[in-house]
């Protein structure tokens, strides 16, 4: 498995095959006096975010910190019809990058003592993860967060996949799923394996933790987040938008061959109901605000030191990749370069995207794709800590 497989399952998104379209290239921003590009060490990342639009996405965004300040890439439009160019402030789905924000609200109500890691899921949800093998008596939350639980996931079930992210998903796109709905899913297949004994990237581990989130305090995960996160940190870009279908402004489109055929017909797939993916993958955000978020996690300002000593203590993902581990809704990978990064991936229809600080929150980067079927994202986050 590569990297880059294991990356593309932790965002939890569809695999579409490569392909090559025409896109504009917008160049790095340039110094003024000396014409040359300002932040010179992000030249590498830049070309790699061109590339990745040769490759085919229409358009990426990505934004950096460092020592030296912030840094804007961008390349390819935001909107193939009218060719309006990506905009650092575009908001955009950013898919899985919400199970760190849930995984983060779980750990607050551990510290808090309402919760354990160690309850069963069936603790706090009776009888609701049962059949064909499953058995929420015999799962911990701590599983749910790290993906050890075996719980089989409900993206895989091939009826899903055909009415969300195939054929009907334009029959189906403003169609609204409850969280029983998505966990009943699940059930009708057999566990990966039994509880703790491996790994396994599962959305309805997540759609899970944020049915306890609200268990536990009587009140929707997202207002939890919203109450813990979005408004202490003023992430004013930031929002759990439940049903609703269209995005906030500034935004792009997003754009989905909804199939794995190279000469498939590219869709706008921008209006969706995300309660398809909920406490899973549901959020939407933009590159400043997502690096304010992880920069403060890892600087200790959303837990207390037990806590985030606990999301950082990870699991093997493969064991042909060392270099990339799991915590609690926090993966930790290591480069090529050997820098060590911290973050998640996120990938929902016609949107891919990446967020990663080092351990110490002195440089991150976050970018996002407005198409799923081609480009490397991975490319991007190598060159800008490693180039």
């Amino acid at each position: 498995m590569s990297v880059r497989m294991v990356r593309t399952a932790l965002a939890g998104a569809v695999a579409m095959a490569a392909v090559a379209t025409a896109a504009l290239v917008t160049p790095a921003a340039a110094d003024s006096r000396t014409g040359e590009p300002r932040h010179g060490s992000h030249r590498s990342t830049q070309q790699a975010i061109e590339a990745a639009v040769r490759d085919g996405v229409p358009g990426v965004v990505a934004q950096a910190r460092d020592r030296d300040g912030t840094w804007n890439g961008t390349a390819g439009v935001a909107n193939l019809r009218t060719g309006r160019e990506r905009l650092p402030q575009d908001r955009y789905r950013v898919g899985s990058i919400t199970k760190t924000f849930v995984a983060t609200v779980v750990l607050q109500l551990e510290a808090e003592g309402r919760l354990s890691l160690e309850d069963t899921v069936d603790r706090w949800l009776p009888g609701l993860v049962r059949g064909h093998g499953h058995d929420g008596r015999r799962i911990t939350l701590r599983q749910l967060l790290n993906h050890t639980s075996g719980i089989y996931n409900y993206t895989d079930d091939q009826g899903f996949l055909e009415k969300v992210f195939g054929d009907g998903f334009f029959q189906h796109r403003y169609d609204t799923w409850s969280p029983r709905q998505l966990v009943g899913l699940a059930a009708e297949h057999e566990p990966y394996f039994a509880p703790g004994a491996g790994w396994h990237y599962s959305n309805t581990n997540y759609v899970l933790a944020g049915m306890v989130v609200e268990k536990a305090t009587g009140r929707s995960y997202a207002s939890e987040i919203e109450r813990r996160i979005l408004r202490p940190l003023s992430l004013r870009a930031t929002s759990v938008p439940g049903t609703e279908a269209r995005m906030p402004r500034p935004s792009g489109r997003a754009y989905s061959k909804l199939s794995e055929d190279p000469k498939a017909k590219i869709h706008d797939v921008t209006e969706l109901n995300p309660s398809a993916a909920w406490s899973a993958g549901e959020m939407i955000s933009d590159s400043a605000d997502l690096q304010r978020f992880y920069r403060a996690l890892l600087k200790g300002k959303l837990l207390p030191r037990k806590q985030l000593r606990e999301m950082t203590s990870t699991v093997p993902v493969h064991p042909k990749e060392p270099d990339i581990r799991y915590g609690l809704g926090l993966m930790q990978v290591k480069t090529g370069c050997g820098t060590e990064v911290w973050g998640h991936g996120g990938g929902i229809h016609g949107s891919s995207s990446e967020a990663l600080t080092t351990r110490d929150a002195s440089h991150s980067l976050a970018l996002n794709f407005n198409g799923d079927w081609s480009g490397d994202s991975w490319a991007i986050v190598e060159a800008e800590f490693c180039g």
